[in-house]
């Protein structure tokens, strides 16, 4: 009984797509095949995901992250290689079957390339993590933050060039330019060089700074004049965040053509100078012991560099040079400013005739003549 209904059930189907227009129940069928392979590919994801997950653990920080950040990329290839199978089987014109399979032909290169960029990035910041670049003496961790933020950024780059040319590849038209530029390279190449100049000696100075690394990130550097921190270093230009929060943008080429400032070079150790001028009369010996109790008391001095000399002497003051060390450069300039001003007000309250100040010499006035020289000059005058 329930065959018999089945059966005439399909044959009612049959003879209302008859009366449906071949383009139409063509488009119709292609629909219910895409939806179909849709929902069997969610479904394979589904699977395998709960199947993969199983065995990861939180000690396997890198599978667990790159599962995470290819749960998508994952579900979009499975639909794609679904909808691919479904437009090869579907009854669809040549032209249009053509159009949809390099479609989804071009959005599966766009795939691999962005799975490859996720991996790159999984990579770096894992590695990263074992470093703290927020750390007092971060010498050690600038250099890795600095070689793979620049190889991170050419190898991102190579696979994005890869992943649009091998998009382009995929047109006829397209792969045979690529041969009639291969066959003419010399020109080609020397047109292409010029052009991209710029471009390209950007990116041969970011390789050999990540090589020799000149400036690492967080590195403190004097550019133009103008005194800042490191923040970002990319593939063709660096950002400088200036004292006053303001960002100087410089292109990578310029740290390999000019010379700048590196003030952490080697250590984030800093030393400070500070100048005072005094008159001649200053306690020298009650300033650098004054010198030592101010550095004592601070949290910023780092215990290694107080010192105070004559440096110079000039026509009314001689000049006090003090050096004062610090961890880093930014408790170095607060250090040499709380220096400045206690030493200043040790001198203003203690021994203010140590200050530089001027001299007035008082000259008595000239004596009269006596009076024998004085009829003398009147009888000339007369």
């Amino acid at each position: 009984m329930q065959a018999s209904l089945l059966n005439s059930a399909l044959s009612e189907m049959q003879d209302a797509l008859t009366l449906i227009p071949d383009g139409v129940r063509s488009a119709i069928v292609a629909a219910i095949m895409a939806v179909i392979a849709i929902v069997a590919a969610l479904i394979a994801h589904h699977a395998i995901m709960a199947l993969v997950r199983r065995p990861i653990t939180h000690d396997h920080p890198f599978l667990k992250s790159l599962l995470v950040q290819m749960e998508g990329p994952l579900r979009l290839a499975l639909i794609l290689f679904a909808l691919t199978m479904a437009v090869g089987a579907a009854p669809l014109e040549a032209t249009l079957k053509f159009v949809l399979s390099r479609a989804l032909q071009l959005t599966f290169v766009a795939l691999l390339g962005w799975m490859a960029l996720a991996c790159s990035n999984i990579l770096a910041a894992l590695y990263l993590l074992r470093y703290d670049i927020t750390a007092p003496d971060n010498l050690l961790a600038r250099k890795h933050f600095t070689q793979v933020r620049v190889l991170k950024g050419a190898l991102n780059a190579i696979i994005v060039v890869i992943t649009i040319g091998a998009a382009l590849m995929t047109f006829d038209s397209v792969r045979e330019i690529g041969v009639g530029l291969f066959a003419s390279a010399g020109i080609a190449g020397i047109v292409a060089g010029l052009a991209a100049r710029p471009v390209l000696s950007n990116l041969l100075a970011g390789v050999q700074l990540a090589l020799t690394q000149p400036i690492r990130v967080d590195d403190v550097v004097v550019v133009e004049k103008e005194w800042g921190r490191i923040e970002d270093i990319t593939m063709t230009y660096v950002v400088i965040r200036l004292w006053d929060l303001r960002r100087l943008v410089v292109p990578l080429s310029y740290f390999i053509e000019k010379p700048f400032e590196n003030w952490t070079r080697e250590s984030a150790t800093v030393i400070g100078t500070v100048f005072i001028y005094a008159d001649y009369t200053v306690p020298i010996d009650r300033v650098r012991k004054k010198l030592e109790e101010i550095v004592a008391k601070s949290d910023k001095w780092d215990g290694d560099v107080a010192k105070l000399q004559v440096t110079d002497t000039k026509e009314s003051s001689i000049e006090l040079r003090i050096l004062v060390s610090a961890r880093d450069s930014g408790s170095a300039f607060d250090l040499r400013a709380e220096v400045r001003e206690q030493l200043i007000a040790f001198l203003a309250h203690e021994h203010p005739e140590a200050l530089p100040h001027g001299r007035l010499e008082s000259v008595g006035a000239p004596k009269k003549p006596e009076s024998g020289v004085r009829d003398i000059w009147r009888s000339r005058g007369a």
